[in-house]
């Protein structure tokens, strides 16, 4: 989705959801504040109604915020993956990687 910050990993398998956190008040009908950790201070307090999902009880959907890896300008650092094998299409005149 183009706009929206993502937490750690990059893509497809980048977390949907952090946390959880407290609600702290209700703004409107559709927008909540939450009360979160002072590491990530930088976001913005309000979230809508549709950013959000009901916290389970099941703890493997917890992703602690110590390893996120957030930066102070919210940036991260990506991690080049090797190349670990490759198959060779071959043609009459050409080879395709």
């Amino acid at each position: 989705m183009k706009g929206v910050m993502r937490f750690g990993k990059k893509g497809k398998l980048s977390p949907r959801y952090i946390g959880p956190y407290r609600i702290a008040n209700s703004t409107s009908n559709v927008a909540y504040d939450l009360e979160l950790p002072q590491k990530l201070a930088t976001v913005h307090l309000v979230f809508h109604v549709s950013m959000l999902k009901k916290c389970m009880s099941d703890p493997s959907l917890i992703i602690p915020t110590e390893n996120i890896g957030i930066k102070d300008s919210l940036t991260y650092e990506e991690i080049p993956v090797q190349i670990l094998d490759r198959q060779v299409h071959k043609l009459r005149t050409k080879e395709l990687a």
